[in-house]
C-alpha cells in the first residue's frame, strides 16, 4: 500500500481506484484536467460522487494541468498548475495513470487482412460489426466506444447472429447502461440532458432525492438521487441516472424501459417491494402521472373528493 498515491484521471477507473486506496489508508490526490470528474455523467450525479470521495479523504484537483513528473530516488514529484495558484509540486510514493486507454491493434498484421483500423479509435466496423474485410467481424473494446464487459458480451452476440444466421442485428440498437463502482455507485443509461440538447431532442426530467425514500432513511444513506428523462410530449423514457448504493442493480429497470420504448408511468404501475431503493422508480412514475393531470381535471377531482366528504 503506497502511503501517498497520485491518481491521474478523473474518469470511472480513476475515481474507483482513488476511493479504494483512500479506504485502504493511502493519502490520495486525484488529478483531472477537465472542470469536473466523470465528465460523461450527469453533473449532479458526478457531484454526489465528488463529495463522497472528499469525505473519504481524497484530494481532488480539477482543471489541473500536469506540467511534468520527475523521480527523485524512490519519490515521484508531480508539478501541476491550477487555475487559482502557481505551479504546485507534490511528492508521492506511486502514481496510477488512469487517463484513458487505446486499443491493442498493432502487430496483428490487420493491414494484410484488409482490415482498416486507427491506432486511437480501434478497428473500423459497420453497424453489423463487419470490418472492411467482409468475412471478418470485430467486437468489444477494440471496436466500440463503450469499454465495458457487458457491452463486449452484447456485441459478441451480434457477431454470432450476423455471421451465422440470416436475421441480422445492428449494434446501433444496443441500449448500453454503465456503472461506476464507487460508494455510492453511479449508474446511467441512455440520454443525458447535455446529449439530448446536442441531438435537439426535447426532454422532461423527473428527479427524486433519496432523502424522500424510506429505505435510504433507514440505512442512513440519504445522499443518493434518481433522475429519469422522458421525451417531451409522449413521456417515453429515454435515459436515467441513479446515485446510490447498489445503483447498478437498479439501473436495469430503466434500461428495460428505454429498450422497450415504455412511458414513465410503467413504473407507477409496477409494485416494488417495501422498503427498497427501487421504490424511487415508482415515486417517479407517480410524479409523471400527476404532471399529466390538466388543471381542469385537477379541479374536478378536488370537487368530487369534497363532495364525497
Amino acid at each position: 500500500r503506497p502511503r501517498r498515491l497520485a491518481v491521474i484521471g478523473g474518469g470511472p477507473i480513476g475515481v474507483e481506484m482513488a476511493q479504494c486506496f483512500a479506504r485502504l489508508g493511502s493519502e490520495v490526490t486525484l488529478f483531472e484536467a477537465l472542470p469536473r470528474i466523470l465528465m460523461h455523467d450527469d453533473p449532479a450525479a458526478a457531484q454526489a460522487v465528488h463529495r463522497a470521495l472528499e469525505s473519504d479523504g481524497v484530494a481532488i484537483r480539477t482543471s489541473c494541468t500536469i506540467g511534468r513528473v520527475e523521480k527523485l530516488d524512490a519519490i515521484r514529484v508531480i508539478h501541476s498548475v491550477l487555475p487559482d495558484r502557481p505551479t504546485l509540486s507534490e511528492h508521492f510514493d506511486q502514481i496510477l495513470v488512469a487517463a484513458g486507454r487505446k486499443p491493442c491493434v498493432e502487430g496483428m498484421d490487420l493491414e494484410k487482412a484488409g482490415v482498416d483500423f486507427d491506432p486511437k479509435s480501434g478497428i473500423h466496423v459497420d453497424d453489423r460489426l463487419k470490418t472492411t474485410a467482409s468475412h471478418i467481424f470485430a467486437a468489444g473494446d477494440v471496436a466500440s466506444p463503450y469499454k465495458f464487459t457487458h457491452a463486449a458480451d452484447a456485441m459478441a452476440r451480434i457477431v454470432v447472429q450476423n455471421a451465422l444466421f440470416p436475421f441480422k442485428a445492428r449494434a446501433s440498437r444496443l441500449v448500453v447502461p454503465w456503472c461506476t463502482y464507487t460508494d455510492p455507485e453511479l449508474a446511467h443509461v441512455g440520454l443525458t440532458p447535455q446529449l439530448a440538447e446536442e441531438r435537439q431532442i426535447e426532454i422532461d426530467t423527473y428527479e427524486l432525492s433519496f432523502r424522500d425514500l424510506d429505505r435510504a432513511l433507514l440505512d442512513g444513506e440519504c445522499e443518493g438521487l434518481a433522475r429519469i428523462h422522458v421525451r417531451r410530449g409522449n413521456g417515453r423514457v429515454v435515459g436515467g441516472t441513479i446515485v446510490a448504493r447498489h445503483a447498478g442493480e437498479m439501473i436495469g429497470q430503466i434500461t428495460m424501459a428505454v429498450s422497450a420504448r415504455r412511458k414513465l408511468d410503467v413504473f407507477s404501475k409496477t409494485i416494488q417491494p417495501y422498503p427498497t431503493r427501487a421504490e424511487a422508480l415508482r415515486k417517479l412514475g407517480d410524479d409523471f402521472r400527476r404532471s399529466k393531470l390538466q388543471p381542469g381535471v385537477q379541479a374536478l377531482l378536488r370537487r368530487y373528493l369534497a363532495w364525497l366528504r
